[in-house]
């Protein structure tokens, strides 16, 4: 009995095993195939999810130069989604090379990679978008080989340069803001230093009044450098004024904020100096007790903004008309009105000079850092 048992086992072993065999050939896929599938599957998922998330535009091209995929990124960049399998090359809109002539798909770095089967690197494109929108870009194509070197695609990366352009673009008006002001700089000083020695009395008066001169050149120059392209007038006259309030308010400023373009403020501050040295040496700011009061608004005059103020000393020495012209009444008479179309009417009344004068502004105000009124209270 135990024979036959043994027998009818051995029988039933084998057909399993045949059994196995041939279902494993005709029907059924070994194990390993099935995990091997799985886990090509998912590093697959995990490396697109990978390239979704890069910042960078990336797609990639069968051999023929057929977009094969492309992130999100990518689409932002162009701005639209090229269809898979037929979109050829680049998914941009448009090409452009960087002098804004037009490129033509088949000669983009995308395209020269594949055709020549090499890297490329250290060109620059732009691609235009269906809005009409440019996004300059650095492209690095990158051809892709199987096991056996065959070339069967590309990859490329897209990276956005447009910060860069636009930094490059300030960088260059900079540079030509710096020699148009290097220039007229330049020119000022000559001026100057030709108004000082027809007025100076001696080589002493002409040094001195050079050094005040140019001070006064180079502290408007500074407040431009601090804050930019405009100065505030206040700014203007605190610069020049502050030395001498001796916490006593003394010296008294009224007025609303108001944005002063470069060009007008260089004028402007050598103007307010010369008033400021002749209040110094001569009038109200000479003595204990003298005052100076400077107010100043602006007004809408036809289809113009104009900055109006008031410079008013009192309680100086008696005041009389000068015998001979100085710098600052020719800088106020002559060179204000050529160079900022400024007009001025000096007063010298016997308790204290007063000036008027009134200079065109921007038809647009420029924007102000902060709403508060430049006052200056007793």
């Amino acid at each position: 009995m135990d024979q036959q048992l043994g027998f009818l086992e051995n029988e039933f072993d084998r057909a399993i095993a045949a059994h196995e065999t041939h279902a494993a050939t005709e029907k059924v896929v070994p194990l390993a195939a099935v995990r091997s599938q799985e886990i090509l599957r998912e590093h697959e998922r995990r490396f697109r999810e990978l390239l979704d998330a890069l910042p960078a535009a990336v797609y990639t091209t069968d051999a023929a130069g057929r977009i094969t995929y492309y992130n999100e990124s990518a689409a932002a960049l162009w701005g639209h989604r090229p269809t898979l399998g037929t979109s050829e090359w680049c998914g941009s809109w448009k090409l452009y090379w960087p002098d804004g002539t037009p490129m033509a798909h088949a000669d983009c770095p995308m395209a020269i990679a594949l055709h020549e089967n090499r890297s490329v690197r250290g060109m620059e494109a732009a691609c235009e978008r269906p809005d009409g929108t440019r996004v300059p870009f650095i492209p690095y194509p990158t051809p892709l080989h199987d096991e056996a070197g065959r070339l069967v695609g590309a990859v490329n990366m897209l990276v956005d340069i447009t910060e860069r352009k636009r930094a490059e673009e300030q960088q260059h008006l900079l540079v030509r803001e710096l020699h148009h002001r290097v220039k007229n700089t330049l020119a000022t000083v000559q001026a100057i230093m030709g108004s000082t020695a027809r007025t100076a009395t001696s080589v002493e008066q002409f040094k001195d009044a050079m050094i005040g001169r140019i001070g006064s050149l180079a502290k408007t120059h500074l407040l431009l450098s601090n804050e930019g392209t405009t100065v505030t007038f206040d700014s203007i006259l605190h610069s020049e004024l502050d030395p001498f309030d001796d916490g006593s308010h003394r010296v008294r400023f009224e007025g609303p904020r108001v944005e002063v373009i470069s060009r007008l403020a260089v004028s402007l501050g050598m103007a307010i100096h010369e008033l400021t040295t002749n209040a110094a040496k001569y009038g109200a700011l000479s003595v204990y007790g003298g005052k100076l009061d400077v107010r100043w608004t602006v007004v809408i005059e036809a289809s113009r903004r104009m900055l109006k103020f008031v410079w008013t000393e009192r309680g100086g020495p008696l005041v009389t008309p000068p015998k001979r012209q100085g710098f600052g009444t020719r800088l106020l008479d002559f060179v204000l009105p050529g160079q900022i179309q400024a007009h001025s009417r000096i007063e010298f009344q016997p308790e204290g000079v007063q000036v008027r004068c009134a200079l065109p502004l921007p038809a647009e105000p420029a924007p102000a850092k902060s709403p508060a009124a430049a006052v200056k209270a007793p």
